[in-house]
């Protein structure tokens, strides 16, 4: 696409997104969504010398017919990195899972990420160029704060450059967003034109996170794939879904993925609401959100805004699987002869024996 007609459509996309009419949805029936299978990844696979485990993001990339994940090691196994990997999703199910590749996520300077110095989470292939934008989430450990980022990086790992963050994202001493709850979450809109964030949680000042009482309210951000800010949003969370056993007020809900519902619709998300408490088993929830009806609080506060609206796609315990793991992950995956897409997602196991990495596929009409 030529530089001036992308220009032209991110600012078609912003003014889209800046002028929405506030309207009611419209009458449109809720997709279906069936499973078609599931795959479990062996507990602490060695992969090129790394373990592979941590799994928190997943993106499909049509181009080369693979998938890319990342991990959310911190450096502490091996370096920060992401994985390439090939596996059958149709009617049959999921196959095999073959690893065809790894590389380390690499700093400005050129070198792997030092332990603990980043904290990977989400993962996108850029539409336009085949390079990955991925997020991570800072740190707030008393007096260290360190600022969660966008980065983007070539398919070898190695640094291209940050995207802005808005100011209110930012690590400060009372202000941005709680620890382990920033930018889990990250997709591309409008064909690439437009990339979109979320934080995990509340920020620290726009109220407590969910309990079981009470949901919590969150934020979406929407900025041109280049880097200016346009547009961010609350998006409202569900409640916690079980009281944690034998602790309660242990239980947390946040957003652990989000995914353009549409290629080409600037104002329509999936969201992936990952809720746990111990004791229990996990709760992942899969809503259809539309930003077109909500306040732009980009400079504002959250209080009196408009939220995000949102209808409910999927419950995984609802299709049929025999366990739901703590799925982070999720990204479209080919299309089938019938016309349904294959939604894809996949679980981080924490790199602990009691968990599993487990790649699910979901049809939907």
């Amino acid at each position: 696409m030529p530089r001036r007609s992308r220009h032209v459509l991110i600012a078609s996309c912003a003014l889209a997104l800046a002028s929405a009419p506030v309207a009611a949805a419209d009458p449109v029936t809720t997709p279906s969504v069936r499973l078609l299978g599931e795959q479990v990844v062996a507990s602490s696979l060695d992969f090129a010398g790394t373990t592979v485990g941590g799994l928190s993001g997943i993106d499909y990339s049509a181009r080369t017919g693979e998938f890319v994940l990342i991990s959310d090691d911190r450096s502490n196994k091996n370096p920060a990195r992401y994985y390439t990997a090939r596996f059958e999703v149709g009617e049959r199910g999921v196959g095999p899972v073959t690893f065809t590749g790894t590389h380390p996520l690499l700093t400005a300077a050129g070198a792997p990420y030092a332990p603990m110095s980043v904290d990977p989470e989400e993962i996108r292939v850029d539409p336009w160029t085949g390079d990955y934008f991925w997020t991570q989430e800072g740190e707030r450990d008393g007096a260290l704060l360190q600022d969660p980022s966008v980065r983007i990086a070539h398919p070898d790992g190695s640094y291209v450059g940050d995207l802005p963050i808005p100011e209110n994202e930012r690590m400060r001493p009372d202000s941005g967003p709680q620890q382990n709850q920033a930018l889990e979450a990250a997709t591309f809109l409008a064909g690439g034109t437009l990339f979109a964030t979320a934080t995990e949680g509340p920020l620290l000042q726009d109220g407590p996170a969910a309990t079981t009482t009470s949901g919590a309210l969150t934020r979406i951000t929407v900025q041109a794939r280049s880097g200016p800010l346009l547009a961010q949003y609350a998006y409202p969370l569900d409640p916690v879904f079980a009281e944690s056993r034998p602790q309660p007020g242990r239980g947390a809900n946040g957003i652990a993925s989000i995914l353009a519902a549409d290629p080409l619709d600037p104002t329509k998300l999936l969201v992936l609401e990952r809720s746990f408490s111990p004791g229990t088993p996990n709760k992942i929830r899969v809503y259809e959100a539309d930003l077109s009806a909500a306040t732009n609080i980009l400079d504002g506060s959250i209080g009196a805004a408009r939220p995000v609206a949102k209808r409910l796609l999927v419950d995984l315990d609802d299709v049929g699987l025999a366990a739901v793991d703590n799925v982070e992950g999720m990204t479209w995956g080919p299309r089938l002869p019938s016309g349904e897409r294959t939604l894809v997602l996949v679980s981080d196991d924490n790199f602990d024996s009691r968990q599993i990495t487990q790649i699910i596929a979901l049809a939907v009409a």
